[in-house]
């Protein structure tokens, strides 16, 4: 049986473990250790998973995930997402519509925060959909619209997908961070330009809110001033030099830390709270990038990746064609598994075909999780939607998926742009002086 044949057959046992609702983390690192063991030996194999799991727990580049995890876990049991959605609200629900466009903007707000889509989508799930029902918003385009909102908290910084490409692909962190803001900032635009559209053509689902004086609005300000200027102080230190990703991560986690304290929000409960879902959520990550780093030592020894690139490389296609195809991929795929996994399963096959043909890395970091949005409000994974038709009951999970779904416009013509105009992504990070990059899983 050649590599090549092996290789396949470990990634159809792999996808038939994950469908058999397998933890995607134990799954990778029983495919590649069975695999590593046909091709070596089992010894070889076993050595591979404790040199690749220590490594791993061990990694000082990794201490950014728990950190920025701890950030958003204190935001939110500190209750700063309540107050975000309500500036937001001051500002733009007096529009009709404006409500969804408050929680659009409040989304990318805790996103920017949180680094997690699904903890956006319930945050902004518990905070506005009961005021959204309380106005009479048609319910599926109200849990819809929050759905596809929480999505956003993958694409702005910090974000949990960023760090893992960044690791595995050897690039700076600090850089995909910001390559990330102005796309993100992009799409939570386009979004609330779509949901005020789709009130314009329907005005029965989103009336306005009453209005806010002048006053209101700016004291709205005052809550949120100081969360947001500790997004500026972690994101504007990577900028500028003054924090690498880890001490920026820890100064975000003691900012969010004191800040809470100082707002006399901070109850021993809520911290630990947060404390226990940060190490709930960190060793869920952890675990799925160790078996990602031995699951890809088992495709380097099978050398599909080159293989692949090799062909890709090489097809009478232009590059742009073979990047279209390469997003199609993930779309597809992201229907049927969770972001984080099709990243850490998919980048040790598609990263050294975006080099050999000359793509710029960080520009195609941004590129997948745009893409990959499309799989967190899609059936029949669609995690989001799930998260919020969980948080409300009353409203149908189908009914969800269909106030969902008109978002994917915003996101297709956002990748469309991407695609066409790459300084989107790369701007702000060619700003940047170069910056050595961290230990990767996958040298």
């Amino acid at each position: 049986m050649s590599e090549v044949v092996i290789a396949i057959l470990g990634i159809v046992l792999l996808l038939l473990l994950l469908v058999g609702s397998m933890p995607v983390g134990f799954a990778m690192t029983l495919v590649g250790t069975v695999g590593i063991a046909l091709l070596i030996n089992l010894r070889a194999a076993l050595d591979t998973v404790v040199v690749d799991y220590y490594g791993c727990f061990s990694s000082y580049g990794l201490t950014v995930i728990p950190l920025f995890v701890l950030m958003g876990q204190v935001a939110f049991h500190a209750g700063f997402s309540g107050q975000l959605f309500d500036a937001a609200n001051a500002w733009v629900g007096r529009r009709r519509g404006g409500l969804a466009m408050a929680t659009i903007a409040a989304c990318a707000a805790f996103g920017a925060i949180c680094g997690s889509g699904p903890a956006t989508a319930a945050t902004m799930a518990a905070v506005a959909l009961p005021e959204m029902k309380r106005l009479r918003y048609d319910a599926p385009f109200a849990a819809g619209t929050i759905a596809a909102a929480g999505s956003i908290g993958m694409l702005i910084p910090p974000s949990v997908v960023f760090i893992t490409y960044g690791i595995m692909t050897e690039q700076s962190i600090g850089k995909i961070f910001i390559a990330g803001i102005l796309p993100g900032i992009l799409v939570t635009v386009l979004f609330a330009l779509l949901a005020n559209l789709q009130c314009h053509l329907h005005p029965a689902w989103g009336p306005a809110a009453p209005a806010r004086s002048w006053g209101q609005r700016f004291r709205s300000l005052l809550g949120v001033l100081p969360i947001l200027l500790l997004f500026l102080l972690v994101m504007g230190g990577m900028f500028i030099g003054w924090f690498t990703p880890t001490e920026a991560a820890a100064v975000g986690a003691a900012g969010s830390i004191l800040l809470a304290v100082l707002a006399r929000r901070l109850t021993w409960h809520a911290l630990l709270a947060a404390l226990m879902e940060t190490l709930r959520t960190s060793c869920m990550v952890m675990v799925i990038v160790a078996g990602a780093t031995v699951f890809g030592h088992f495709l380097q020894l099978t050398n599909l990746p080159t293989s692949l690139a090799t062909s890709l490389a090489t097809l009478p296609l232009p590059r742009m064609a073979i990047m279209a195809l390469i997003l199609l991929f993930y779309v597809v795929a992201g229907a049927f598994l969770d972001a984080l996994a099709l990243v850490l399963l998919t980048i040790p096959i598609f990263y050294p075909v975006v080099l050999n043909l000359g793509f710029d890395p960080i520009w195609f970091a941004v590129l997948i999780v745009l893409v990959t949005q499309v799989g967190v409000i899609t059936p029949p994974v669609g995690v989001n939607v799930y998260v919020v038709s969980g948080m409300d009951r009353s409203i149908p999970l189908p009914s969800v998926f269909r106030g969902a779904l008109p978002y994917l416009w915003a996101l297709f013509l956002a990748c469309l742009l991407l695609l066409l105009f790459p300084a989107i992504a790369t701007w702000l990070p060619n700003l940047l002086t170069p910056a050595a990059p961290l230990p990767g899983a996958f040298p």
